[in-house]
């Protein structure tokens, strides 16, 4: 029997990734196959592509990949995509306004996707500054934005940020 808190590495040795039937992620890991595989992000706001952790259907986790970088091409490119999945994001194009009415704090924004609006009660729970120039928005309901680097945003955006953050 294994020790519960091991972490097992995983690299392009010991982890193959594909799609199955229907575009479930499938795989080998460390010769064993499994029909369905679940990945998640061990720091998601940190790390996009690096410390995944690997895991069967039965939520049990088979290992960490350190980067999917080091894996060979389909499986970095399933795995990738997966990601993109589970962690949906709109990326934040413009921020046409911020405004506090009525106790919320109204974003109206421009994402990659179209426009959106997000309404926070308080901007400390919900403006998130994972590290570097990135900012996720997360709104009451849950729903949520990215800002890559809001110092790539045009001139109007990053003064509607000045005066809020």
């Amino acid at each position: 029997m294994t020790d519960r808190y091991d972490i097992r590495m995983l690299g392009p040795d010991d982890l193959y990734v594909s799609r199955g039937k229907g575009g479930v992620l499938q795989g080998v890991v460390d010769g064993r196959p499994y029909e369905e595989l679940v990945a998640y992000r061990a720091f998601p706001f940190r790390f996009a592509t690096e410390y995944i952790s690997i895991r069967d259907a039965k939520d049990e986790e088979l290992g960490i990949v350190r980067d999917i970088a080091e894996l060979n091409e389909e499986s970095a490119a399933e795995l990738a995509r997966e990601l993109e999945l589970r962690y949906f994001l709109p990326k934040v194009t413009r921020v046409d306004s911020v405004k506090f009415k009525s106790g919320l704090w109204v974003w109206e924004l421009q994402t990659h996707l179209g426009p959106t609006s997000l309404a926070m009660r308080n901007l400390h729970d919900h403006v998130q500054a994972p590290g570097g120039s990135r900012i996720v928005l997360v709104d009451l309901s849950g729903k949520r934005c990215e800002i890559p680097d809001w110092r790539e945003l045009d001139a109007h955006s990053r003064r509607q940020l000045e005066e809020v953050i």
